[in-house]
């Protein structure tokens, strides 16, 4: 059991194998003594996991459901919302149910039941407002259809055959076609005066790394400062990277030291007791704290229709007017298939109509006269 140190982190650094995985990360300690009892927990972890992994799987519903959930789910940035959707599977099905008895009209009458569910309202006044709205398909297709798939995926992993495993592409519902929105006028310039100071390191990540919300939410051990690269789960259970530019590297070094694990923190405002805040402390920015902040800074700007998810618009846009090129654009946003990345193409138009232009001009140049028809 050894540690080491990166020479530009103040961390020691854990390195690892066991059977045939690798395991690594920073321990987010200074102390030697205390970053050895990281790794002995990481240790412990990784055996924990193995032990898992060659364990007979039930094919009941609720057991594959939570093998799934101590392997991957709980992992998730949002696992409250994994949570939740996984509960919404079970509480449909029953938690008895044969994953390997789910078949296409099971997850048919499933979509069907949950497009006719509406949206769930918070905050204070929205009870008695007007009827919520249903579900929006693609809200059906994340947190019903996808996860359920999930499961399926999983359970093959650990040997599970199905014999009539549902048509996923046939319970898919269509989407709008995503719009594509980047940040106009005056709108960054009086969204940075309304940030507050401690939500702005994140804020500046979002923008100059094209990152999802969740994906924002950086832990240290994610963050490699000798490759200049950071790497972590992102959508799909993919591993997205982006590279540490100058840019992004004078976001995230002043935050070393703020916090053990997380990157990005905030300061409570106010004491609260029920939820272990006190007031002038730092505690790392969550998710659902991460979109309420959006929304209040939003309004504070008045910045309308623009998502949290814009600011990867933004900068996948920006990206490709500069560059002019497309494939640059999808390995920076981590797409797995460039058409993914030409709804972005449209910024390109400028060239297309000046080389349209330059062309005809060029065949006009040469084009001999009309003869006079008289």
């Amino acid at each position: 059991m050894s540690v080491y140190k990166h020479k530009d982190s103040p961390y020691y650094h854990y390195d690892f194998q066991f059977k045939g995985d690798r395991f690594h990360g920073s321990t987010g300690r200074t102390n030697k003594r205390e970053a050895e009892a990281v790794e002995q927990v990481q240790r412990e972890r990784a055996e924990q996991q193995g032990k898992i992994k060659t364990a007979p799987t039930s094919t009941k519903l609720d057991a594959v459901a939570g093998r799934f959930w101590e392997e991957i789910g709980k992992h998730h940035v949002g696992a409250e919302t994994t949570w939740r959707d996984i509960e919404r599977l079970i509480g449909y099905f029953g938690a008895t149910k044969l994953l390997t008895e789910i078949k296409d009209d099971d997850v048919a009458k499933l979509v069907a039941w949950r497009r006719g569910q509406r949206v769930t309202r918070h905050g204070k006044g929205l009870k008695d407002a007007a009827v919520a709205p249903l579900v929006a398909p693609a809200t059906v297709n994340r947190s019903t259809t996808e996860v359920l798939k999930k499961l399926f995926t999983r359970a093959k992993a650990w040997g599970i055959q199905f014999d009539n495993e549902p048509r996923w592409k046939l319970h898919w519902l269509k989407e709008p076609q995503e719009r594509v929105r980047e940040l106009q006028g005056g709108e960054a310039d009086r969204l940075e005066n309304a940030t507050r100071d401690d939500y702005r390191p994140i804020f500046e990540f979002a923008s100059a790394s094209g990152l999802r919300l969740n994906e924002c939410l950086l832990r240290w051990s994610e963050v490699n400062w000798d490759a200049r690269k950071i790497e972590k789960q992102g959508k799909g259970d993919r591993r997205v990277r982006v590279p540490i530019t100058s840019s992004i590297r004078e976001i995230l070094w002043p935050l070393r030291g703020d916090h053990d694990e997380m990157v990005f923190t905030y300061i409570a405002s106010r004491t609260r007791r029920n939820q272990k805040l006190i007031k002038g402390k730092r505690y790392p920015i969550t998710y659902s704290g991460l979109k309420s902040a959006w929304k209040r800074l939003r309004a504070v700007a008045g910045v309308s229709d623009f998502r949290f998810h814009d600011f990867r618009h933004d900068f996948a846009t920006k990206l490709l007017r500069e560059t002019r090129n497309l494939k640059l654009v999808q390995k920076a946003l981590n797409h797995a298939d460039i058409k993914t990345t030409t709804k972005y193409a449209h910024v390109v138009d400028d060239d297309l109509v000046a080389g349209l232009d330059a062309m005809q001009k060029s065949r006009r140049k040469f084009r001999k006269p009309v003869r006079d028809a008289s």
